[in-house]
């Protein structure tokens, strides 16, 4: 008997000594995760807010467009934030509230009104003042999740609507703030009311097994499950007080699922169903929210919307019953429709190409364990609406282009820039928008063909003594020497000599044996710098083929390039990011618009004359069969080796815009430039260039008229004679013998009366 004691003894001691060694272990968990950091916040993404002005191009649908992506909702009466209705060619709407990062942004009651495609005014319904100007809150087009794919947005206790805590404290729990974590009187009332009830009305949990759950443990049903929970909760309750643990709950609990992403709390869920900040929402939505808690997947209202109506009146009648709220504010909720948006996915991926840019910028800032878990807000320079043009053109011009040249799988790569700020307001890495895999704009390193011409001019300018915009040029066969006798004999596109030529003829008509003869006296070495200078770091190969474009590029590298001619020799690197804010609103980073001049302007202006001519009389005439002469657009086509790869590179006043078009596979794509991608970017810019081309001559540029045939100087009037602009002291001096024809004698006679006689 002496020895049986004993043994029961030391086992109850040992069962003991394990028992406190495992509750010593689930204290420090519960300690380690409930003090430190709770969450992994993943970054949001956000586009280039919309900039309402009179005048701004945006017609009334388009802008609805815009309040659709942004979550606003139809309500004639205007009772929260993020509504609006539309009466003729009128808007009216209560914005959202919106946190830049420059200014803090509080709702406002406006009407906007729209004359065709253009807004005509902007009033404040307050006090029914004119608005010069008014930013609407940006659309969300991503975020960077960490590789737990939870999302949420954290809301503090203070700033929780009553309703939700007395919601939440009716249904679920609304003994909180009496028991210590596990309340035996609950699950005894929650046994009397499903029986009654013939079904699960209520649960025995109360809100901090429910939080331990959530937050340490899994959906596992046994009862060693239940028994670490109710330990744990025990030791919440301990450790921390009711506050504490009711705000952890408000933001962990799960409340749905938006694709791969799990939605926790009820800050998110609160946007996720209904588009609208937690404060802003009614009783009827707030009982809505707390419904799901007994169940995301079967309360689906979206999905389920009678099981939802019926499970929120239950939570309404709950907080009838336990004063919280009227009968007449629970019969009035009750009659409330559910009023849950439809469903807009919130994916991490909605722009694919352009946020993997923004990823790679971002990453030489900050660590991968701060964009996914800090909380941080990325404001970026995407265009919305012109990234969905743009992805729209590919979409229908690309199928269009293969059963034209009778290729399978062309794919495509295109970027686009604001002309003044270099700021990347469009970018397609693939035909598909949504496709997340390799990104051509980034990483398809192509030969750029003839688009590297206008490099080879601009070097020869800078050399004014010897080149200019009316020099002569030998476009005729030429072999350059190469190493262990492979020489190089370059051929023109059309296989013809076009012999003597003027520099602008040469570029205009892409002549590969005269852009060989100017960049082999001028360098190849001085061509590469200038290069470089124009903003692009990639080492090329200092062979003869490069000026011909044979030294490969990626789509982002042309871009780079072209916005150096297109800010007039002044390089800006492109931008995909304006700022970084961090979760509590400090700005950690901001990318200021930067300039700085690394290519003569007079010599850029010459060169951005020429390619003027390439869209009036050259390779790039084809656009203005759809596009307005008036808008002076500069560009030029690229074509490489057996039609392998077609681009295009241009700009209007307010955009340039880059495509490249190809196959993977480097096999022949049956296009040149001009049948390929410069059809991309006609139909393109039809849709988003407003502004001319508008070019300033610097200081030392003058103009003077030149007879074409001589190359000398010339009188305005006579025959065939055309301005040009030069360097200053560079212009022939001689004059050319030219006469006029006798209409033009007629015209310049009668001028002269004109300006004789009135």
């Amino acid at each position: 008997m002496s020895w049986l004691k004993k043994t029961l003894l030391y086992s109850l001691i040992f069962a003991g000594f394990v028992f406190f060694s495992y509750l010593g272990y689930l204290d420090y968990t519960v300690r380690k995760q409930f003090a430190g950091k709770r969450w992994s916040i993943p970054a949001r993404v956000y586009a280039s807010p919309v900039e309402l002005y009179t005048g701004y191009e945006l017609s009334l649908k388009k802008f609805e467009e815009l309040l659709s992506q942004l979550n606003y909702r139809h309500d004639y009466h205007l009772a929260s934030q993020g509504t609006y209705y539309v009466k003729k060619n009128q808007v009216y709407l209560k914005t959202k509230s919106f946190d830049f990062w420059d200014t803090q942004q509080n709702s406002q009651s406006l009407k906007i009104s729209f004359h065709g495609s253009r807004v005509d005014r902007i009033i404040n319904l307050s006090n029914s003042g004119n608005l010069a100007i008014y930013r609407m809150d940006p659309v969300q087009i991503g975020s960077f999740y960490p590789t737990r794919k939870e999302d949420r947005i954290l809301i503090k206790l203070e700033n929780t609507p009553d309703a939700l805590i007395q919601g939440l404290l009716a249904t679920e729990d609304r003994d909180f703030y009496q028991h210590f974590g596990v309340s035996f009187k609950a699950i005894a009332r929650a046994i009397w009311a499903n029986l009654k009830a013939g079904g699960v009305v209520q649960g025995g949990s109360t809100i901090t097994q429910q939080l331990v759950k959530n937050f340490y443990l899994t959906s596992e049903r046994s009862l060693w499950r239940k028994a670490n929970e109710a330990l744990m909760a025990l030791i919440l309750e301990y450790r921390f007080n009711k506050d504490d643990i009711l705000e952890a709950y408000l933001n962990e609990i799960y409340l749905g699922q938006d694709g791969a992403s799990a939605v926790h709390g009820f800050g998110l869920a609160s946007e996720f169903y209904f588009g609208r900040p937690l404060e802003n929402l009614s009783l009827h939505q707030i009982a809505t929210l707390v419904a799901l808690v007994r169940g995301p997947s079967y309360y689906d209202p979206r999905r389920y919307p009678d099981r939802a109506v019926k499970r929120r009146n239950l939570v309404l009648d709950e907080m009838q019953h336990q004063g919280f709220i009227t009968k007449r504010q629970a019969q009035a909720a009750k009659h409330e429709k559910l009023a849950v948006i439809s469903r807009v996915h919130r994916s991490a991926n909605r722009y694919p190409a352009f946020l993997d840019l923004v990823k790679r910028q971002l990453r030489q800032e900050y660590r991968e364990e701060d964009l996914t878990s800090e909380g941080l807000r990325v404001f970026t320079t995407l265009d919305v609406t012109i990234q969905n043009e743009l992805e729209n053109t590919l979409k229908n011009k690309l199928p269009h282009l293969e059963k034209k040249s009778n290729v399978n799988k062309l794919e495509s790569a295109a970027v686009v820039t604001s002309r003044d700020s270099a700021e990347i307001v469009a970018l397609a890495g693939s035909r598909h928008a949504s496709s997340a895999g390799f990104n051509r704009a980034l990483d398809a390193i192509r030969p750029i063909g003839s688009l590297i011409k206008p490099v080879v001019y601009l070097t020869a300018l800078e050399y004014p003594n010897k080149y200019t915009i009316t020099t002569k040029i030998d476009d005729a066969a030429i072999e350059v020497k190469g190493p262990k006798g492979k020489d190089w004999n370059p051929k023109n596109y059309d296989n013809q000599e076009h012999g003597e030529v003027e520099l602008h003829t040469a570029l205009s008509h892409s002549y590969n044996l005269a852009t060989v003869r100017v960049g082999m006296d001028v360098g190849i070495a001085r061509t590469a710098k200038t290069l470089r200078n124009m903003g692009v770091s990639r080492e090329v190969d200092l062979f003869p083929s490069l000026l011909l474009g044979a030294s490969p590029l990626t789509p982002l590298e042309v871009t780079q390039m072209y916005q150096t001619l297109a800010g007039d020799g002044f390089a800006s690197p492109l931008r995909s990011i304006r700022a970084v804010i961090a979760a509590d609103g400090e700005r950690l980073q901001s990318y200021p618009y930067t300039v700085r001049q690394t290519i003569d302007p007079a010599v850029t202006y010459i060169t951005n004359t020429i390619l003027q001519e390439v869209m009036n009389e050259g390779t790039g005439r084809s656009a203005y069969l759809y596009l307005p002469k008036t808008l002076g657009l500069a560009g030029k086509t690229g074509t490489t080796n057996k039609l392998r790869d077609s681009w295009f590179a241009g700009f209007s006043g307010d955009y340039l815009s880059v495509v490249w078009l190809g196959r993977d596979d480097n096999k022949p794509a049956g296009l040149t430039g001009a049948s390929g991608a410069l059809q991309v970017w006609i139909q393109l810019m039809k849709e988003i260039a407003k502004q001319p081309v508008n070019l300033i001559p610097p200081d030392n540029i003058e103009m003077q008229w030149i007879d074409p045939e001589t190359g000398l100087l010339a009188n305005e009037h006579c025959a065939e004679a055309h301005l040009y602009p030069f360097v200053q002291g560079s212009a022939p001096t001689e004059t050319s013998p030219c006469v006029e024809t006798a209409v033009d004698k007629a015209k310049h006679w009668f001028n002269d009366f004109l300006q004789d006689n009135f």
